[in-house]
């Protein structure tokens, strides 16, 4: 039965002794110590903002070309490549414009846009499936709200705004080109038959009031049902 007796436990690491000894239940603080001399990278946010990273993905933009129309051609492709679902966008023709105008080059332009920025992860996979680029991210990145609502970002919120130089839409394309030369980057400003149609066609100072029910000029928005989900 002696035998069958448990041996004392005995530990491999040699036991400190001396001033090694002394100091052994302090020797944990040495990162401690070591780190209070450390310059702080605390960022005092948001009394001091610090510029992101070049390539941060932020909130979207949907840019526009060098005179004044728009990338987007209400493809939905952005929409059907977002894991979240977090994209709503209808397409309309410009044929439906009048007076020969365009939103956009082409047949078709995005008359509703809207981003739903408590689904979206921010991964990006709609900039790579936009085919005109109409569709990029900015450094922005302060997109809270005491809203729901708020966060459901529409077109007007994300359009890109106009440049020197550029006429707002709807205006016609620059005479004797197609949508592929708008793609190629060979537009570079308005023309002058731009700017006169522009001048001709603009709308009067009280155009754009609310009617008196409170309906917005051009008839009512989409509904939240009509749009993303919130």
């Amino acid at each position: 039965m002696a035998d069958d007796a448990p041996t004392p436990y005995e530990s491999l690491i040699p036991k400190p002794s001396g001033i090694k000894e002394l100091f052994a239940p302090v020797a944990g603080f040495g990162v401690t110590f070591s780190s209070m001399f450390r310059p702080v990278v605390t960022e005092q946010y948001p009394r001091e903002k610090v510029p992101p990273q070049p390539r941060y993905h932020g909130r979207h933009q949907l840019n526009r070309y060098a005179d004044g129309l728009e990338k987007c051609i209400g493809c939905e492709l952005c929409a059907w490549a977002c894991p979240a679902d977090a994209i709503y966008v209808e397409g309309a023709d410009n044929a439906d414009l009048p007076d020969g105008g365009h939103m956009a080059p082409g047949e078709r332009y995005g008359r509703v846009y809207q981003i739903n920025y408590l689904r979206c992860i921010f991964c990006a996979l709609c900039i790579e499936a936009c085919p005109t680029r109409a569709l990029t991210m900015t450094n922005d990145y302060e997109l809270t709200s005491h809203t729901r609502e708020q966060m459901i970002f529409e077109k007007q919120d994300l359009l890109a705004p106009l440049q020197e130089g550029m006429l707002p839409a709807p205006h016609p394309m620059v005479e004797g080109t197609t949508d592929t030369e708008y793609y190629r980057g060979e537009v570079t400003g308005p023309t002058p038959a731009q700017e006169e149609w522009v001048r001709e066609h603009a709308p009067a100072p009280d155009a754009a009031a609310p009617a008196p029910d409170g309906t917005p000029a051009g008839g009512p928005a989409p509904s939240a049902a009509e749009g993303v989900a919130r």
